[in-house]
């Protein structure tokens, strides 16, 4: 299948995901091979949030909805465009995916089928079952796509083997990392860690770019490697602006795994008589550290902002996104941690150089 026919086919993706909104679904009655995998993608985005209690309609749709946004023509091309094609041999990478938020490992799918190599697919238990039906429609719309797109099956005991691969991405914590450097050192890899996001505030916010900044902070109940999970602020800061702006998150402590976290995690932090800052949906707690638990987010206090930036760069391998304004040059808007682009790689590894010129 030549570049141009892979493009198609995926800007056609994007055209089906655009189906689904938070909104509501609106079918598209002029897209081919729409049938049955309209009504089979809205039965496992259902079947999805019944399996894991962290996927909500709200979360999945919001994935779909971004990813529908990314794979359009004018996105596809300029996300390839840096990259030659000619000359790659098509191999089998495997890709292991993690299952924190939906559809998370939907990108190094994506980046291997655009090299025009075959995905070799191991899921997470977590979330195993919109990949399927969107590996399917893809087939459906352009046969060529059966031989690049193995999906491997969950057994009895959720173990999956992985064979005969030529390459490999896998996602997970530190420890399964530390595994996957052992079984994979034989092979060429990208291997990715834990990661987290912060948020560096001056004091001279708007109460707009806060609430944009709740979004960063609660999506997906703040389980991805996008998410701010630690503010750094001016040492006299006032949080009560703060508060006020992430308000109109405050259902989410009706989540019930959600409010399960924020009261085992205030009762820990109480009967170790540290000092909080809280509002009843979210727990604020002075930290060095990146990673906050869930329902908790950690502050620190800063005299110089220069020195922010310096810790910034040194604790660079352990950072994914950096949200403010005009703090660095790589830095992310409020609200923008999960609307990645195409070309925005996890751990800022080229995922798409990674297959075109080493694979």
């Amino acid at each position: 299948m030549t570049i141009e026919k892979r493009i198609e086919s995926l800007v056609n993706l994007g055209r089906f995901f655009d189906q689904y909104k938070r909104s509501g679904y609106e079918k598209d009655i002029n897209l081919q091979y729409n049938d049955p995998y309209f009504d089979l993608l809205q039965q496992k985005i259902d079947s999805a949030v019944h399996h894991n209690g962290w996927f909500t309609k709200e979360n999945v749709l919001f994935s779909l909805e971004q990813w529908a946004e990314a794979l359009t023509q004018e996105n596809l091309q300029k996300w390839i465009s840096e990259y030659n094609f000619d000359k790659v041999e098509s191999k089998t990478v495997g890709v292991i995916m993690a299952g924190n938020i939906p559809l998370v490992g939907f990108h190094d799918f994506l980046s291997i089928l655009v090299s025009g190599h075959k995905a070799l697919v191991k899921q997470s238990s977590n979330d195993k079952l919109l990949l399927p039906v969107v590996a399917d429609y893809l087939k459906a719309t352009s046969p060529e796509w059966d031989e690049k797109i193995e999906i491997l099956p969950h057994s009895a005991d959720g173990a999956s083997k992985m064979t005969n691969y030529d390459a490999v991405i896998a996602t997970g914590s530190n420890n399964t990392a530390r595994y996957f450097e052992y079984y994979f050192a034989g092979k060429l890899s990208i291997i990715r860690k834990n990661r987290n996001s912060v948020a560096v505030l001056t004091g001279k916010e708007t109460c707009e770019e806060l609430s944009f900044l709740a979004e960063d902070i609660f999506r997906y109940y703040g389980l991805g490697c996008r998410n701010v999970s630690k503010l750094y602020v001016p040492k006299n800061y006032d949080f009560t602006g703060f508060f006020e702006a992430i308000y109109s998150w405050n259902p989410i402590i009706n989540q019930a795994k959600y409010a399960n976290n924020y009261d085992y995690n205030k009762a820990v932090y109480l009967m170790s008589q540290f000092k909080l800052l809280e509002n009843g949906f979210l727990i604020l707690k002075e930290d060095r550290s990146l990673s906050s638990p869930i329902a908790t987010l950690f502050y620190e206090r800063y005299d110089d902002l220069e020195e922010v930036k310096n810790e910034l760069e040194s604790r660079k391998e352990e950072i994914q996104c950096v949200v403010g304004k005009n703090i660095i040059e790589e830095e992310i808007s409020f609200g923008k941690t999960q609307q990645p682009k195409l070309w925005d790689y996890a751990d800022n590894v080229d995922t798409l150089a990674f297959l075109t010129r080493n694979v």
